[in-house]
């Protein structure tokens, strides 16, 4: 949930890298949906885009944003649409917390998934890099599958089950769990040490914390410079490293561009003390398909199929 700029390259490159999150007042519950329904996916910027209509108007393209708490709608379409103004809420970003007026959206649509009677916060668009961002209240109670080979999202409603599903044989099942409605990976690895894992598809580039950077055993490679820019505008300067031996479920990458900052929202998820990252689009696109199930706290990774052995380089 942190987009909002194309990155030309990590090495001395320059992106805009928003981040959110809202605290209370909480999201109305979302409605039932039908048993599936397939989205086309759009490119914003290296992440996943759909199309949304407000109302009877539309389509726009929101960016899917599975590190934000609350669904975003941008100032200049809710300025088009004449949304009302509702309560302000305090917006934790990645360069801090910043109070923001929403907007009430009366009805938000995705392909035969509706919303109704969102207040949104409203953020200007340039540093969104969309019309707005669909945050996991908007997910919740939902499984969403992104398949990066065909470029569609699919989502389906999901309970809470009994038992765990097996996993079919090019998969990696890992089960997360709940903060705020995000899923924490807190298995996985990077040389050796445990390490907090947020899937974050609303952000191009992956994101560590300075206790991330002290707990490695090997000097990672020094890549150069990022600046980061927060939902908000806010700027953030950040340095990139490539790092080796990050393993989650059972594989293993090398070479793993990861930008370091001491972003609020690791302190939001008390994660600002222990090794933990973002998992941005960078490395998720590695994958065929990614599979996040909110009721039962379950991330999927379809692996890919030039992976031959569980050691991977690069992403």
């Amino acid at each position: 949930m942190w987009g909002g700029g194309i990155i030309a390259g990590l090495a001395a490159a320059t992106a805009a890298v928003t981040t959110q999150f809202v605290i209370p007042p909480p999201a109305p519950p979302p409605l039932p949906i039908p048993d599936e329904a397939a989205l086309d996916l759009g490119n914003a910027q290296a992440r996943m885009t759909v199309p949304v209509t407000i109302g009877e108007r539309g389509p726009w393209n929101f960016i899917i944003d599975t590190g934000a708490e609350r669904t975003v709608v941008s100032r200049e379409l809710a300025g088009v649409l004449g949304l009302a103004a509702g309560p302000q809420v305090r917006v934790i970003a990645m360069t801090g917390a910043t109070p923001v007026g929403t907007v009430i959206v009366p009805r938000l649509s995705v392909s035969t998934i509706s919303q109704s009677t969102i207040a949104a916060p409203a953020l200007e668009s340039r540093n969104l890099g969309a019309q707005g961002m669909l945050g996991v209240d908007s997910l919740q109670g939902h499984a969403v599958a992104i398949d990066f080979d065909k470029q569609r999202m699919t989502l389906r409603p999901s309970k809470k089950r009994v038992s765990a599903r097996s996993a079919d044989p090019d998969e990696i099942v890992i089960v997360a769990k709940s903060v705020f409605g995000q899923l924490i990976v807190t298995d996985a690895r990077c040389q050796g040490q445990k390490v907090a894992v947020i899937v974050d598809t609303g952000s191009p580039i992956s994101i560590g914390n300075p206790a991330l950077l002290a707990a490695l055993k090997k000097a990672p490679r020094d890549i150069g410079d990022v600046t980061v820019t927060s939902a908000t505008g806010d700027i953030l300067q950040a340095r990139t490293y490539a790092v080796d031996n990050v393993a989650l479920g059972g594989m293993r990458f090398n070479d793993v561009p990861i930008a370091i900052a001491d972003g609020a929202p690791f302190h939001r998820f008390g994660l600002a003390d222990r090794p933990a990252m973002l998992l941005g689009m960078d490395a998720l696109r590695l994958f065929r398909t990614v599979s996040i199930d909110f009721p039962n706290r379950e991330i999927r990774f379809s692996l890919p199929r030039r992976a031959a052995t569980p050691a991977i380089n690069g992403v």
